[in-house]
Parts: C-alpha cells; sequence; structure tokens
C-alpha cells in the first residue's frame, strides 16, 4: 500500500487540510502516515492568493467580521469589516490581534506521546492513531463502554463538533461527553428550554440600539463584549442603563442606575421588582393571559418579596427598589440581558428564568428594543448547543426520545441502536467519575481544564489518576497538555474551515486563510483518522468535508426551532454576512437581522411561555469569622481571554493588561488589614492560598474581593457549587480571606 502526502489544496481533498489520503481509495486504518510534509498547503482554491476576504472572529460569542489580507496566498494582517452586520467597522483588541496566537513559537507541530521516561516525546500520526485507539479501546474492554469519556469544547467550528460528537457517541460508543460550554452556557440553556421550550436566544444585536431602558444583570458588557457595548452607545434614545452587580464594573461606572447587590442576591432582588410591579399594576396583563402559563402561581410566590425583606436581603434601598421597579415600568422598550454574573451562580437557572419572567410580565419581548437575552461567551458556544451532541442529540434532539433517534438514524444512514438511550454525565460528574473509579480515559478537546476548572487543586490530582489522558489542542504547553499521555496538535481558527453560531443565532463562516504548522491537522481531519483507525470510518462516509458536514446537519434541522434548511451553502453565508436561525427552506425574510416570537408563540407544546420560580436558596459557602471576604472572579481586560491560551501570545495584548495577578480591595478593608497599594497580598480559601498585588479601590464595596479569572491560580480558591439543574459551577462567590505576606498571624 503507498501515499500520497499531499501539498496545497485540489478539488479532491478541499476541505480536509493537509489530509495524507491513500492513493487509490478513501483512508483506511492502515494508512501510514509521513512527518514533516503537513502544513505546507496554501490557502483554500476559492481564495485567490492576493485579496481580501471576510472570516468570522474566533475569540468572543460576538462573531465579528474581520478581513484578512492575504499576500502570495498567506495572511499578513486583518482589519474589520465596515458591512458585517454584527460589528459595523468595528474591532475589540483580541480582534484587531487575532492571527497573533496562529505564530507563537510554542504551538503543538507533531503528536506527543509521554514514554516510559515520563517525557512528551515526538511520534508519527500512525503512531498516535493506533496508540490512541489501542489504549481506549483497552481501557474500554477492561471497565465497560462508558469508562472513557470526552470533554469538547465552543472553540471549534460545528461541522468538527458535530463529527466529534456522532464518532465518540455512535461510531466508538462513548456514552458519555460535555462540553466546556457547561461552564457559561449551560444555565442558560436549561432556563431557555424550560421556559420557552427550546434553547432560544430571542433577539438581534439591533435591540441593544432600539431600547430605552437596557437591564445588565451579572455583566460588564463593556469588557466581556467591548462590540456589544458600542452597538449600546449607538442607541439614539438615550436608554436609560441599568447596572446589577456588586462590583462597581466599566459598564457600572457608565451606566445611568447601578444596584451594588449583595453577591448572589439576585434572585431574591428581580422577585422583589416582580413583587413591586404586580403590586402596582404595572404588568401587560393581555400578554400574560393569551402568551403565558402559570403567572398566578408565580404571582402568590412573589408575593412575600416585600421591600422591606428585599431590601434586607439585598443591601439595596427601598427607594432603590422601588426606582428600579418604575424604571421598567417607564420603558416602551425594555430589553434584559445577563453572562456569567448569573449562568455561574448556584442558582443560575431560576435567576435567569427571574429574569424571562420580568420580560414576559411587561410584554418586553418579540418586539424591537425587548427581550430576556442570554450573551453567550465562546466563539461557538451557540453551535455546541446545537450541534455538539452533547448535552443533546443533533440539532437540538433528545437522546431519551425514540422518534427522534429514529429521525437522526435515518437522516444519518446509522443503525438506530449505535444512539444512546441515555444523556451523558455532566462535566462535573465526568470528573467525579474519575475520583470514583468510573472514568479511566478521558480525551480533552480545545480547552485548558487544568486552569479554568473549579477547586483546580483537586482537577490535578484527579487527571493523574487517569489511565489515559489524550489532548488535542494548537499549544503542547497548557496546564492540561503538560499532564497528558498523548498529544494531538491542532489546527486553530483561521487555519480550517467552517462556522461558528454567535450570540444572536446568526451563523457566519470561518475560513482558511494560514497555514497551520507542521504535522498540525485540522480537528476535523483529526477525526476523521480517528474514526478510520477505529474502525467506523464507514460510518462517516458522507462526513467528507466541513461544508458536506454543514449539508448534514441542515438536514438534523429539519423541523426544529433551529431550521436551517434555506441557507444554501458555505457562499449564501459568505454573501449575506452570516444568517441567523431559523432559516428554513423557502424563507424570504426582508432583514438579516431577525428576532425570535414576534407572534408571540413559543416553542412549548401549548405554544406558551411559562413562569418557572422557586424560593432563593443560601450560599453554598457563606463568609464567616475565619473567612470574613467574598471572592468575586470575572473578565480583567478585554485584552484578555479565559485562561490566556492565546492572548498572551500577543505582545501587544500582554501590554494591555496588569501581567501580574491582582486583587481589588476596598479602600475600607485594606485600611483594617494596613495593606497598601500595590504591596503582595495571601488570599486564602479552604482549599489553597495564593498570592496577589493589591489594588486599593471602590470597585469593590467591604467584605469583597475580587480577582480576574485569568490568572492561571485563581481557580486554586474557587468553590466546588453547582446549579442543581444546569451543572454549571458557580466560580463567582466563595469565602477567603486575605492578610498581608509578611503577616503571619
Amino acid at each position: 500500500m503507498s501515499t500520497i502526502r499531499t501539498k496545497g489544496t485540489s478539488p479532491e481533498n478541499k476541505g480536509s487540510d493537509n489530509l495524507l489520503l491513500q492513493r487509490n481509495g478513501p483512508l483506511t486504518r492502515d494508512l501510514l502516515l509521513a512527518p514533516g510534509e503537513f502544513g505546507l498547503g496554501r490557502v483554500p482554491a476559492r481564495l485567490k492568493p492576493d485579496q481580501t476576504t471576510t472570516v468570522v472572529c474566533g475569540f468572543c460569542s460576538t462573531g465579528c467580521g474581520l478581513n484578512v489580507h492575504l499576500k502570495n496566498g498567506e495572511a499578513i494582517n486583518l482589519s474589520p469589516n465596515t458591512d458585517y452586520p454584527v460589528n459595523l467597522g468595528m474591532a475589540c483588541p483580541k480582534g484587531w490581534e487575532a492571527l497573533a496566537p496562529l505564530r507563537a513559537s510554542d504551538r503543538a507541530t507533531t503528536p506527543l506521546l509521554r514514554s516510559s521516561r515520563g517525557k512528551l516525546e515526538p511520534v508519527d500520526w500512525d503512531v498516535a492513531l493506533r496508540t490512541f485507539c489501542d489504549r481506549f479501546k483497552a481501557i474500554q474492554a477492561a471497565h465497560g463502554k462508558e469508562s472513557v469519556a470526552f470533554i469538547s469544547t465552543g472553540q471549534i467550528v460545528s461541522e468538527e463538533m458535530a463529527l466529534l460528537g456522532a464518532l465518540a457517541k455512535f461510531g466508538m460508543g462513548l456514552l458519555h461527553g460535555d462540553g466546556n460550554t457547561r461552564q457559561c452556557m449551560a444555565t442558560s440553556v436549561v432556563a431557555y428550554k424550560e421556559s420557552f421550550g427550546f434553547d432560544a436566544p430571542p433577539y438581534t444585536y439591533r435591540d441593544f440600539e432600539e431600547s430605552d431602558v437596557v437591564v445588565l444583570v451579572g455583566s460588564n458588557l463593556c469588557i466581556a463584549h467591548p462590540i456589544m457595548w458600542e452597538r449600546l452607545l449607538k442607541n439614539k434614545n438615550r436608554p436609560e442603563i441599568i447596572v446589577v452587580d456588586p462590583r462597581k464594573t466599566e459598564t457600572a461606572t457608565a451606566a445611568t442606575a447601578h444596584y451594588a447587590l449583595k453577591p448572589k442576591s439576585d434572585l431574591t432582588l428581580l422577585y422583589g421588582v416582580a413583587h413591586l410591579l404586580i403590586q402596582r399594576g404595572w404588568i401587560d396583563e393581555e400578554f400574560i393571559r393569551a402568551h403565558t402559563v402559570d403567572f398566578e402561581e408565580f404571582k402568590a410566590h412573589v408575593e412575600g418579596f416585600t421591600p422591606a425583606r428585599v431590601s434586607e436581603a439585598t443591601g439595596l434601598s427601598e427607594a432603590q427598589l422601588s426606582t428600579f421597579a418604575e424604571k421598567i415600568h417607564n420603558g416602551k422598550r425594555v430589553s434584559f440581558w445577563w453572562t456569567m454574573g448569573v449562568n455561574q451562580s448556584h442558582e443560575g437557572v431560576r435567576v435567569a428564568q427571574a429574569i424571562i419572567n420580568l420580560a414576559l410580565m411587561t410584554g418586553n419581548i418579540g418586539r424591537p428594543g425587548t427581550g430576556a437575552n442570554s450573551i453567550t461567551g465562546q466563539c461557538n458556544a451557540m453551535g455546541s448547543r446545537m450541534f455538539s451532541n452533547t448535552t443533546n442529540l443533533l440539532g437540538g434532539h433528545d437522546f431519551t426520545k425514540e422518534e427522534h433517534r429514529r429521525k437522526i438514524a435515518g437522516i444519518l444512514g446509522i443503525p438506530e441502536e449505535n444512539i444512546p438511550t441515555r444523556n451523558s454525565l455532566a462535566y462535573d460528574q465526568i470528573i467525579e467519575g474519575i475520583l470514583k473509579g468510573k472514568i479511566k480515559g478521558l480525551w480533552i478537546i480545545a480547552t485548558n481544564p487544568a486552569h479554568s476548572w473549579i477547586n483546580q487543586e483537586d482537577l490535578h490530582e484527579l487527571l493523574g489518576r487517569l489511565d489515559f489522558l489524550v489532548v488535542q489542542d494548537m499549544y503542547a504547553t497548557t496546564e492540561t497538555a503538560e499532564r497528558a499521555h498523548l498529544v494531538l496538535p491542532a489546527a486553530s481558527w483561521a487555519e480550517k474551515e467552517g462556522t461558528f453560531i454567535n450570540s444572536e443565532r446568526r451563523i457566519g463562516l470561518v475560513k482558511k486563510v494560514a497555514r497551520a504548522p507542521g504535522q498540525a491537522l485540522a480537528d476535523f481531519s483529526i477525526f476523521q483518522l480517528i474514526a478510520q483507525y477505529w474502525g467506523c470510518g464507514d460510518l462517516f462516509k458522507e462526513w467528507k468535508s466541513p461544508e458536506a458536514v454543514f449539508q448534514i446537519l441542515k438536514r438534523v434541522s429539519k423541523g426544529q426551532p433551529c431550521d436551517i434548511t434555506g441557507i444554501e451553502d458555505y457562499a449564501m453565508l459568505d454573501e449575506r454576512g452570516g444568517v441567523q436561525w431559523p432559516y428554513p427552506e423557502g424563507a424570504t425574510y426582508e432583514s438579516n437581522e431577525r428576532r425570535l416570537f414576534e407572534d408571540g408563540q413559543f416553542y412549548r407544546p401549548d405554544q406558551k411561555a411559562k413562569f418557572a420560580f422557586q424560593p432563593p436558596r443560601p450560599l453554598p459557602e457563606p463568609t464567616d469569622e475565619q473567612y470574613p471576604f467574598t471572592l468575586l472572579t470575572g473578565r480583567g481586560s478585554s485584552s484578555q481571554w479565559h485562561t490566556q491560551t492565546r492572548t498572551k501570545k500577543s505582545p501587544v495584548l500582554q501590554r494591555l493588561y496588569p501581567k501580574e495577578i491582582y486583587m481589588e480591595i476596598s479602600p475600607v478593608d485594606a485600611k483594617k488589614l494596613g495593606i497598601t497599594a500595590n504591596e503582595w497580598v495571601v488570599v486564602a480559601s479552604r482549599r489553597a492560598e495564593i498570592k496577589a498585588r493589591a489594588f486599593v479601590t471602590n470597585s469593590v464595596q467591604p467584605g469583597e474581593v475580587f480577582i480576574p479569572m485569568h490568572y492561571e491560580v485563581t481557580n486554586k480558591l474557587t468553590f466546588p457549587s453547582f446549579d442543581q439543574y444546569s451543572r454549571q459551577p458557580s466560580y463567582k462567590a466563595c469565602a477567603v480571606k486575605v492578610r498581608r505576606e509578611d503577616d503571619r498571624g
């Protein structure tokens, strides 16, 4: 048998990203791969060597359109696209520097296998793939199919997510696989499903510009999503901007009203505002009767949330509560927005639904400038929610429903018995499965849990218990890759093709405009190869390229709320600046910006939205005499991103934020503890202690401290509590103590 080492991109291997093809047919398990000639393919033939083309940014969920400028087939620079309907010519610091992480010197360029000496050493792809399959199959043979699991991501394109989920669950027999979107978006997913009947963020970004009242709950929009903030600044209605956040963030500073409530008292606050709106008759009774259910039960529930009770629980005055309710009432187009301050909570689902309830009871949904609007975190978290095959069967279907399994099996041409009949364990339950000895093998794709997972110290110890850990990433230097038995080098954003789905449900196009280094392959190609080596490649004959998979996803989506059968192909996405779902076959929408529920019809069987609620729960780890401070975490700078795996590769971005970890503390508390600005302090929880520079500021209230999430030691401190419905970790509040570094008392 012979092989061809391909150079360039021809019609035969378009989209397969340097995949080495067997001379006389499709890939087989016996395919031999030669090192040293990967990554030499130029940009796809559809692009000219010297031109400018638009791609969707690969950082956050905003989904900006960036013009990439090519010279001799190489991406040399980029600029924001002035016509793209998302960013309208704007870009944040990360967007301007999006090419820098691709050129980092520590890119993973060859598979690495841990030797008997305990060191990661280069091997060729054939050895890597055989080891991958042999080791995982041996674990399954010894401990059962469920003893191997995978943790995926919101960072790869939808077509790769779908192939991974199908390969793992339909081909490899894995039941358990979850995404790191569990850390950011699971709360909103569950809240929308129960309230609306489907995971359906209803808005379009134009709503930022059309509201007269904007309520931001647990959202530092200015820093976390600067382009959305710029869209809000384009609003000509001089809107009231209300920020609900314990910390005086950059967004709160610019707002017209800031409600600095006690940490995690937001559910009580929102029930209290609902109580006032109902008591004063400031609700849309006609909309409630026609389009909702369980309002009377909700009305009875919030009756006890009197201004006096809510004031005591939140620290806000009764006058502030009254003004808050009055601002909502006076608004003609009120939009409610939330991000991680709500989602990453021990009761986040109910908080999100309390926000949804306010929108429903005031009729602020389905109209311009309104909505109960969850802002996503990662660039393709929405793609993960729709098509990753983790928490949902492909296309928002349900693994537990026989009719859904039969439908998907028929569309994909696979045996129905290959589709699991049970849902996967959630991310935290997979980690717990390692502790209990039930998970012995773990495959981690494009995420860095050794940095990002809550209560980090415990996770490091648990990863060491695995019989086999595979990390598939663009860098071999992440905290997680350094603990792997096998590292698979992956191409990055802009080194492959596919689609992202942004916060407003817009499907945008990613193009290959750069070459992956060394032997690195697109995740799509790695999944194709694993399918062949595992012996299930025949199941995925149709999954030949990302665009071929996009056509499959169209069929999977048919009849679902996320129906995209009317999107013809990648060219249509490119021409229109992305397309929002739903876009069913035969659709003729005049606008390229569309919101949901304009007809008042929701996705539940009765087509009505549901009021969901329950009593607030106490903080899992409250402060006490020994640990008197509440630690808040969040985004520190618009130039930082998550675990800094990519942003720290840019010298420009590094200059825009403090290199050393810092802790914000109020002047009152600093004086009590004898702490001066910029000195080193020790911050300790019941799990660990870390050092940080003291930043004395009125941004935090007495009794609270804040540390950005981006630094690698922050999550040594956080407490592992989870929302009971979404299983999302609660990163935002735990008990800590603070002392000067030289004070051992």
